[in-house]
């Protein structure tokens, strides 16, 4: 039985991981699963300390434990997120060739893959996974990521057949709806509403795509109410940071300051590194053409 079925046992931790809830994935009591479940549920609990960012303390836990290639997989994570990029890589890689055919094996080597730009080799990883919502929603990140909103949709339509019923895949039909836009902005805020404003699933990731779906419906000040909440619930979380900052750019205002938060609290963002490329792209331009002087 797949351990996050419906009749699984880690169903309930396995929502709460995708949902956002790490503290209680950390603290989730693993003593009365079944032997078969133990490691699955190991691996759950180390990613939430990765999300929560105690990279140090899964190192020191997995660094030196290669009976598991589950295990071994997050390793490669946690090495690609201390700043140990090419030997992170180097780990991903071999895991993809020697436990191509292992669960864990094919999000966490396949995220590795996907963060270093390796969006083939992740895809073709990810692909040989038999009925994993994860792989599911890893590959329609990285399609979306490659502005393939065809195969990304493909991709969750095809998935629905199998998984309708499942969260992680109504999460992911609403990316790729964030993608479509239209009706489907919509429909995607009730998704993460739903999930931001219960007590049972509430969360600063939830809250913070909520914020997101607000901004895509034109509605700042309920997008700035759900930002403000997450940074309550997590004032350094580098998502809320990057969001608020976008959101302060709409409102006319100075983003100057959240930008050096964001630069002190996780220097290699997305957003960051992108503002970068665009400033450089900028200057080369500029540089070809000289002002006008009148005299």
């Amino acid at each position: 039985m797949d351990p996050f079925s419906a009749e699984g046992e880690l169903l309930n931790v396995h929502t709460a991981f995708h949902q956002g809830q790490y503290d209680e994935v950390v603290s989730f009591d693993s003593s009365a699963l079944s032997a078969s479940n133990k490691i699955p549920a190991k691996v759950l609990r180390l990613r939430a300390q990765l999300a929560l960012g105690q990279t140090g303390k899964v190192l020191a836990e997995v660094g030196k434990d290669d009976s598991s290639p589950d295990l071994v997989a997050v390793k490669a994570l946690a090495l690609h997120l201390s700043g140990k990029a090419a030997e992170g890589l180097s780990v991903a890689r071999r895991l993809a060739v020697e436990h191509k055919d292992n669960a864990s094996v094919q999000i966490l080597a396949g995220t590795v893959l996907h963060l270093e730009g390796k969006h083939d080799e992740a895809l073709a990883l990810l692909n040989v996974h038999e009925g994993s919502l994860e792989a599911v929603a890893l590959i329609v990140q990285i399609q979306l990521q490659q502005n393939r909103t065809d195969l990304a949709l493909k991709e969750v339509q095809a998935a629905k057949k199998w998984a309708q019923d499942s969260q992680l895949i109504n999460i992911a039909e609403s990316w790729v709806g964030m993608r479509i836009g239209g009706d489907r902005y919509q429909q995607a805020f009730y998704v993460f509403e739903e999930m931001a404003q219960a007590p049972s699933t509430k969360a600063t990731k939830s809250l913070v795509a909520q914020a997101v779906a607000e901004l895509h419906l034109g509605r700042l000040p309920e997008a700035e109410a759900a930002l403000q909440q997450a940074i309550e619930e997590s004032p350094e979380n580098a998502e809320t940071i990057a969001n608020t900052i976008v959101l302060t750019v709409i409102l006319g205002k100075d983003p100057k300051e959240l930008v050096g938060t964001l630069q002190k609290t996780a220097p290699k963002h997305l957003f960051l590194t992108d503002l970068e490329a665009k400033a450089e792209l900028f200057d080369k331009a500029a540089s070809k053409y000289s002002p006008k002087v009148s005299g």
